[in-house]
């Protein structure tokens, strides 16, 4: 099994009317709850996009916190899945199905292979 980010820009979210959001989000319910029945599902969600950014450098030994970073452009993440399916050929027939449910774009990222960890006991 494999887990991948099935995840979408939010500047690719088309004007949608109230209904026509309330009924994507209809969709996506059911398509969630077909997603949990088959196993795939680790975990959804959409990012706040008034909840403040906050950026942590350690280059100086100490963890500086500072505001941001503040998007220039468009290009940010929206909400996103993330899916544990057997190949890329499932990861993609899930993308597909959230991409309807949805009705705009998404992209998939396979996660690198977790390296195993020492035994530290």
């Amino acid at each position: 099994m494999a887990e991948y980010l099935i995840a979408f820009d939010e500047s690719w979210v088309p004007d949608l009317t109230d209904a026509e959001l309330a009924e994507a989000g209809r969709r996506v319910t059911v398509l969630r709850a077909e997603m949990e029945a088959a196993g795939v599902l680790i975990f959804t969600g959409g990012l706040d996009p008034e909840a403040p950014v906050v950026s942590v450098d350690p280059s100086s030994g100490t963890p500086l916190f500072s505001d941001g970073p503040y998007i220039e452009t468009k290009e940010h993440l929206g909400g996103f899945a993330v899916v544990d399916v057997a190949d890329e050929a499932a990861a993609r027939l899930w993308a597909g199905k959230i991409a309807i449910a949805c009705g705009w774009p998404q992209q998939i990222h396979r996660f690198q292979v977790p390296r195993k960890r020492p035994d530290l006991s």
